[in-house]
């Protein structure tokens, strides 16, 4: 039985998020003939992936986190959002060292960096601690022995806020010795060919172009430069595909 490709002429129904770590991506695309044939929607991880899995979108850059409940997926372009060691923007932020943090608050908005802090709580740091679902005000909450993961902008605003800060871009590198990829353009269902190769190209432009993406932003929290050309890691390589098959392996031991 031949899968059904989504219709030439219907538009294709795009999620991206809406963090500064996607701007490199979509510079391209909104600059490209490309929105004439997409509706783009902007959200934070977690809302574009629930999107995904209930097909309100065709595509969307999502926490890897979610493939396995996916019936069928299809990782459509050569870009992501990937570290090769420190990422800056995902985060445990605490108040006492490692030994001492007893409950851990979690970001509500991705679930990639959500998993990846439990693994690495469980198998590297070897720690047994209580994990609370953060609320809208959690960063308030980081305090004696109650620690929090934070990703995205927020992330990179608290750098200097806590007095450790436990990079989890890094300690995946020091565990596994790989990179790690948080989210990828995944699609739901085929997509045609030539609008994939378009998009490809589009997501490749603001890489290519990174002085022109640095024109458009500004930040006064963090060096964006420093973020997208040292921290964030956009190229989905072969080392990060097999990066990504191991931590969704190590998935069900959550």
């Amino acid at each position: 039985m031949h899968t059904k490709v989504i219709e030439l002429d219907k538009r294709i129904r795009v999620g991206a998020v809406s963090y500064l770590n996607t701007r490199p991506l979509i510079f391209g695309v909104k600059r490209s003939g490309l929105m004439d044939r997409i509706d783009l929607i902007e959200d934070y991880p977690s809302k574009i992936a629930a999107m995904l899995l209930n097909d309100e979108i065709d595509v969307g850059l999502i926490p890897v986190a979610v493939i396995p409940q996916m019936k069928q997926h299809f990782i459509v372009t050569d870009y992501c959002i990937g570290a090769e060691g420190e990422v800056a923007s995902v985060a445990l932020f605490s108040e006492v060292p490692m030994e001492q943090i007893e409950k851990v608050v979690l970001d509500y908005q991705s679930k990639t960096s959500v998993s990846l802090a439990k693994i690495l709580l469980k198998e590297y740091w070897k720690k047994n601690v209580v994990f609370e679902d953060a609320k809208e005000d959690f960063i308030d909450h980081i305090n004696g022995t109650t620690a929090a993961v934070v990703i995205g902008d927020r992330a990179l605003q608290l750098t200097h806020h806590s007095k450790y800060v436990y990079d989890l871009g890094l300690a995946w590198k020091s565990f596994t010795g790989m990179p790690f990829v948080f989210a990828a353009w995944i699609a739901n269902k085929p997509l045609d060919e030539a609008f994939l190769d378009a998009f490809n190209r589009a997501n490749a432009y603001g890489i290519k172009h990174m002085e022109e993406v640095l024109a458009e932003v500004s930040f006064a929290d963090y060096d964006l430069k420093k973020y997208y050309t040292k921290n964030i890691s956009y190229e989905l390589t072969d080392q990060k595909i097999e990066a990504l098959q191991k931590f969704i392996s190590m998935l069900p031991v959550l």
